[in-house]
């Protein structure tokens, strides 16, 4: 069988009512509940001794701070063909599909999580192995310059999950919702 057929994968994402996602390198939002939630999602596991891979491009990973760089509790890999090197335990590969085919050899490695820029959520949308998208959708328009891809719903049904808060979430004065949409 060829290695990159069952090489499930999903993407998690925090997505503003105009699509966007990030505005010069940051969040333009402060939702610590949906911050709580995305370190949730990502780190959890079902099995003892193994860990989640978040897998991220080079302008993600610059965008998070240095006292959160690697992301804890998780295996961080970076895609980029520019970067020349990243902090030691940090994978770096050129394209995504390299890392995807490496990390599903790792056998210490639960589940492989998308976790930006909008060029590999773009690339994991269209991809058939990324079966789920975990979005928040977030009720308020902000200001940015990088915005989630349009999926296909006629590819993506809205789901259920049962480790996925249901309904209306506020925090900070922001009315946001857990959605997940699964690749039919």
């Amino acid at each position: 069988m060829n290695p990159t057929d069952d090489m499930v994968y999903s993407v998690i994402a925090a997505v503003s009512k105009n699509g966007g996602i990030g505005y010069k390198g940051n969040l333009p939002w402060k939702i610590k509940k949906e911050m709580e939630y995305f370190n949730l999602m990502t780190t959890r596991v079902n099995l003892k001794g193994v860990q989640n891979a978040v897998i991220m491009g080079r302008c993600t990973w610059q965008s998070i701070p240095d006292k959160y760089r690697p992301l804890k509790g998780r295996i961080n890999v970076v895609i980029s063909k520019t970067l020349n090197s990243v902090p030691e335990g940090v994978l770096l590969y050129p394209k995504l599909e390299e890392a995807l085919k490496s990390l599903y050899l790792n056998d210490r490695i639960e589940n492989l999580w998308v976790i930006g820029g909008s060029g590999l959520y773009k690339e994991a949308v269209n991809d058939k192995n990324c079966k789920k998208l975990f979005i928040t959708k977030i009720d308020q328009e902000y200001l940015c310059d990088t915005f989630f891809p349009d999926f296909d719903t006629k590819k993506f049904e809205e789901t259920s999950e049962a480790n996925v808060p249901k309904g209306i979430q506020e925090d900070n004065g922001i009315k946001y919702e857990f959605k997940v949409f699964k690749r039919l």
